[in-house]
Order: structure tokens, then sequence, then C-alpha cells
């Protein structure tokens, strides 16, 4: 089978709707930056939902900004299972969980009151509100990505965050 690589179908980014939209959730992102939350769960947060999403762009960009940041591969492999692994703490597995079910609304009937429980015992309110404005942005920004398909892998670290 011959490998073709992957084209986008439109320049995305290059339109100028697009890119008044992507100045504007940017922006969004910004008031992110101090959610209270430990450092690593961000990361791992845009990771989870980037894999959920099939998003190469985001995938590619949040496992090497994480790892960048010095996450460890162990760990960074593991997000994708993270249910199965004893590498992530009680507070990061809340977090995963509640990205999961943030990011797989359509598959259930939303968050479940377990999962919100879990991360409450976890997270104060101002945290809580940033893990689900993170969970909402980065499944704005994978949509942005994968609608198009725009390709993944050739992200350099820190070049976007």
């Amino acid at each position: 089978m011959k490998e073709t690589a992957m084209e986008a179908r439109i320049d995305y980014y290059a339109n100028p709707i697009a890119a008044k939209f992507a100045k504007h959730i940017n922006a969004a992102g910004l008031a992110l930056k101090k959610t209270g939350l430990p450092a690593e769960i961000p990361n791992l947060v845009l990771l989870r939902a980037s894999q959920i999403n099939g998003c190469g762009v985001c995938t590619d960009m949040h496992a090497k900004d994480a790892a960048h940041a010095g996450e460890t591969t162990v760990r960074l492999t593991m997000v994708a299972a993270w249910r199965d692994s004893v590498v992530f703490t009680e507070p990061e597995r809340a977090a995963l969980a509640l990205t999961e079910a943030g990011t797989r609304l359509a598959d259930s009937a939303g968050v479940s009151d377990d999962v919100w429980d879990t991360a409450r015992k976890h997270f104060d309110d101002d945290q809580l509100s940033g893990l689900v404005s993170l969970i909402a942005l980065i499944n704005a920004y994978n949509r942005m990505n994968a609608i198009p398909r725009i390709p993944g892998g050739n992200y350099t670290p820190g070049a976007w965050s």
C-alpha cells in the first residue's frame, strides 16, 4: 500500500474569516494561563482531547510542548491509556476523566455526576472553571484543524505556546 502525504483541504489559516476567528480564540486561550491548575494538568488535558478528536496538529503540538516542559516519555505514552496506568496522580486522573467526558459528550449522557464529583474533590471553583474552559477551547482548536485536515508532525516545541 502506497502512503500519500496528507494535504489540507483548504488553507484554513490563510483565510481572513478563519484568521479573525483564530485571533479571538487565541485571545480566549490567554485568559487560561493562570487557572491555578498544577502545571502538568493542562498539558495532559490538551493532549488527551486531541488524541480523542484525532487532531494531528494538536496531538503533535501538545505532546512536544509537554516533553519540552519536562513531561516524561512514559507519561506521554500512557495518556491514551491513563485508566490502565500507575503514573498519574488522582487529580490528574480526575482531570483526564473530565476531559474525556467533556470531549465525548455525544457518546453518553454528558458528564456524569461521578466524574464531576471526583473532579470537585481535587479542584476549587477557579481551577474547575479553568479546566472546563480549557476542555472547551482544545475541542474548538481540534475541530479547526481536523475538519479541514491540517496535517500534524511539523511542530517545533514552544512555537505556538
